[in-house]
């Protein structure tokens, strides 16, 4: 098997879109509840690939895209916000998100001077593990008490460079 990051310009609009859908698919209040910023996510990167290929990449395995990420630079030097992170449903547990979470940071850290990178996150995903699993810190916990209460608390992490 083997796996590879490729250019989100490599494929077609909704990609993105169609990959959140598929990987939050264990519970439909997700997709009820961000649809519209999906949709609106995938919209903004087809509409600005040059961003998009800078700032993101999909994780390809055997020629079938399984997952994304990307990330919001606009804050650097000071810091790096990762944003979308998701693997299809049926490729979960097999350690691709670790993989593809290792190469986002691979590929964050060689920006100059850079001096941390953030990311938030639910308490009721399998996320936070991941992202403790590869050097990020918990700095805060909030209560969620929107309509998404479901996915648990907010998470905020940070990764001193």
């Amino acid at each position: 098997m083997s796996l590879i990051f490729e250019k989100i310009s490599s494929f077609d609009r909704g990609i993105l879109y169609r990959l959140l859908v598929d990987a939050y698919a264990f519970d439909n209040r997700w997709k009820s509840c961000f649809e519209k910023d999906w949709l609106e996510f995938d919209d903004f990167f087809f509409d600005h690939l040059n961003i998009a290929d800078k700032y993101g990449f999909i994780t390809v395995l055997d020629g079938e895209p399984i997952g994304h990420i990307s990330w919001d630079p606009r804050n650097m030097p000071e810091y790096v916000t990762l944003g979308h992170n998701c693997i299809a449903s049926k490729y979960k547990g097999n350690g691709y998100g670790k993989r593809q979470l290792q190469e986002a940071m691979d590929r964050i850290r060689q920006y100059d001077g850079l001096q941390k990178i953030i990311v938030g996150t639910n308490s009721n995903l399998i996320a936070p593990h991941n992202y403790e699993s590869v050097g990020f810190k918990l700095r805060r916990r909030r209560k969620n008490k929107t309509e998404t209460a479901f996915s648990g608390d907010y998470l905020d992490y940070e990764m001193i460079l």
